[in-house]
């Protein structure tokens, strides 16, 4: 069972989606100084990290035209949205909020960075920075669909939107053993939405970084933060959706909860690092033909298994 609502979750909840961004990009970092032959330690790790107090100090950057209301405000939204999503996400038996329509909270929150991130490249009035957020767009018109379909796919299965119901339903096999589908769509999904890896597109550097290309100092920090944060969320909340959530053997559910999110976590890191930049318009392609047909007839499955029933 998951209990919410202790005020303490409210400051636990952010403050452990930072710890477990901050090392998802240390363990970024790591790998990027074995790959280019830098010695592998504490120094490689801490390497992204030095340039923050020179961000905050950083004056922003001022263009002609600019709608800086509107620059702001999309900068501020991706962070702040990754942070919002983790109010559904049960760790172990904790959770700050379990409403009936978590599911709907997390994809909502998800969706809400579409608009943070379009206004961010709209803002600067510069055209590398607005066809990254056009192609932000066109990459969500991608990988929205089937990441919807997982959604439903775990929901369906536990006949409840509620995330606490979906980790509980799975106490005898998890969900992404027998929805692998779901599950795979999911992960692509988190990558897509943190802009990361083989879904950099908005951020690609013929656009001399597109989205990222314009902003500064303390903006570009919580830009650049906000991709990590969702992929942490999204590494957080794919345990309870696919993983059984705290269930597990010999150790207390939060500790369950904090090895599969951490598992979840360097995958994606991994993964992120191994495949090349994707166009958003074979992505589509790919999702339109082959992707959205495959979530579908995924979330079938355990539709006809409650009917079976």
């Amino acid at each position: 069972m998951v209990e919410a609502g202790a005020w303490w979750t409210l400051l636990a909840a952010p403050g452990l989606l930072v710890v477990l961004a901050a090392l998802a990009v240390a363990g970024n970092a790591v790998l990027d100084a074995r790959d280019a032959g830098r010695p592998v330690g504490v120094a490689g790790a801490m390497r992204p990290f030095l340039g923050v107090p020179r961000a905050l100090l950083a004056q922003p950057r001022r263009l002609p035209a600019q709608d800086r209301l509107l620059w702001r405000t999309g900068v501020v939204t991706v962070p702040v949205a990754a942070v919002l999503s983790t109010l559904v996400v049960p760790f172990g038996g904790r959770v700050v909020a379990d409403p009936s329509v978590g599911v709907v909270w997390f994809n909502a929150m998800e969706v809400l960075t579409w608009a943070g991130l379009w206004l961010a490249g709209w803002g600067p009035n510069s055209a590398f920075s607005l066809i990254g957020g056009y192609r932000f767009l066109a990459q969500g018109l991608a990988y929205e669909l089937p990441l919807m379909f997982a959604l439903i796919s775990a929901a369906t299965g536990a006949e409840s939107l509620r995330v606490g119901d979906i980790a509980a339903a799975q106490g005898g096999l998890w969900y992404a053993v027998w929805m692998p589908v779901a599950f795979a769509a999911y992960l692509a999904g988190v990558l897509a939405f943190s802009f990361l890896g083989p879904f950099a597109y908005p951020a690609g550097r013929d656009l001399a970084g597109g989205v990222l290309g314009e902003v500064s100092g303390a903006d570009r920090l919580l830009l650049g933060a906000g991709r990590w944060l969702w992929l942490a969320s999204g590494a957080a909340m794919a345990v309870p959706l696919f993983l059984g959530g705290g269930a597990g053997p010999g150790l207390p559910s939060w500790a369950w909860s904090l090895v599969k999110t951490l598992l979840v976590l360097g995958l994606l890191v991994w993964v992120l690092r191994r495949l090349p930049v994707v166009r958003a318009d074979r992505y589509v392609e790919f999702a339109w033909v082959v992707l959205i047909p495959l979530t579908i007839a995924q979330a079938l499955v355990p539709a006809l298994v409650n009917l079976s029933r």
